[in-house]
């Protein structure tokens, strides 16, 4: 019996840079550092509680906050020195900016300063890590502005403020039962598995597509009586079922892990709601535009799906400050263009579902 043979992700990386024969490599280069990153993250995580990573930055004090003000595990930290220290030295980044830290991180002397911005969530959903829940890393690649390349000079939060449709690259890595990089380089999406044995990254998933039609969603719904119209239309009408307008039962999930949710959408379909609501009316939204909302709207249309915003598609939103927010629905296009929709109808919505309704189980 034959064997398949499988590539690497080294291999994979050549592969599409034969696209661009003037290509110089750092590119390719920088994704195998953070690749590196994404495996020691890995290795971390499996350890969980023997490896000490599980506890608060500080534990005399449990209520560490990062500049989000989320609060922040050991393992955050050390997921963020990983891809620092992983992708600093090799002379391709001009600079990079993270969730864990306030402002855009400089390349240090006496390294090379390259072409690139790294922009990254170092650890995903890390309020997971004490209950074993799936997290993972999300990152994305720009290219540093002409004057900073030229001069090398230190970055600013400026020179990150550029629409998704800028990215070269964006990814993620899954720690879950396997570990998984999902990639794309601006041609289509990959799957890469991580085999163990070999400590090598393998392709397994070659062209990811989210499929066009779903019955699954997922939302948070304990935040149901701060949604707008038209995110409760649609949920109604999901929860509906066959006898409803939509004429078909649907599920719902909720992980409460991005990477997990992202993951689970391309691998089979779906649609994923973190919309703008009223719960805290200074915020546009919960998830961070740079690093989280743009590789992963990037990801899900290189693969057939969609990601919006619910009134315009999110790579195509301004950046105005490092870690801005954004509502985010993204999945199967069908559905999110349904939502879109909903959007632009000026027809108000009456809510008279009886799972949402003020006499229900999410009673306000």
């Amino acid at each position: 019996m034959t064997t398949r043979r499988r590539f690497t992700l080294t291999q994979y990386l050549i592969e599409q840079r034969r696209r661009f024969p003037g290509a110089s490599g750092d590119f390719n280069a920088l994704l195998l550092d953070v690749a590196l990153a994404c495996k020691a993250i890995a290795r971390s995580v499996a350890q969980g509680e023997l490896g000490n990573v599980l506890s608060h930055v500080d534990q005399e004090v449990a209520t560490a906050v990062n500049v989000q003000g989320e609060e922040q595990k050991r393992l955050d930290v050390i997921s963020n020195a990983y891809f620092t220290e992983m992708t600093e030295w090799g002379g391709h980044l001009a600079g990079m900016a993270s969730e864990e830290m306030d402002q855009p991180y400089q390349i240090p002397a006496p390294h090379q300063r390259g072409k690139y911005l790294l922009v990254f969530d170092p650890l995903d959903g890390s309020s997971n890590l004490d209950v074993n829940v799936t997290v993972g890393s999300i990152f994305s690649i720009l290219r540093a502005p002409q004057d900073a390349i030229d001069s090398g000079r230190d970055v600013v939060e400026a020179d990150f403020l550029q629409p998704g449709t800028q990215q070269l690259a964006a990814g993620y890595a899954l720690y879950g039962p396997t570990t998984m990089l999902v990639l794309t380089v601006g041609n289509g999406v990959a799957g890469f598995t991580l085999d163990p044995n070999l400590g090598q990254f393998m392709l397994t998933h070659p062209d990811i597509q989210v499929p066009q039609e779903t019955q699954e969603f997922a939302i948070n719904a304990s935040n149901s009586r701060f949604w707008e119209a038209p995110i409760k239309r649609y949920v109604d009408e999901c929860l509906a079922g066959r006898t409803g307008p939509r004429g078909k039962d649907f599920n719902m999930r909720w992980i409460a892990s991005m990477v997990a949710e992202a993951h689970r959408i391309l691998m089979r379909g779906g649609v994923f709601m973190y919309p703008k609501d009223t719960k805290d009316p200074a915020k546009a939204g919960r998830l961070r535009l740079l690093y989280e909302a743009n590789p992963v709207g990037m990801l899900i249309e290189q693969a057939g799906g969609r990601a919006s915003t619910g009134r315009e598609p999110v790579l195509q939103a301004l950046p105005t400050t490092l870690h801005q927010r954004i509502g985010l629905v993204f999945g199967s296009k069908s559905e999110v263009e349904r939502i879109e929709r909903y959007h632009r109808e000026p027809v108000a919505y009456k809510d008279d579902s009886p799972l949402f309704a003020e006499r229900s189980l999410f009673r306000a």
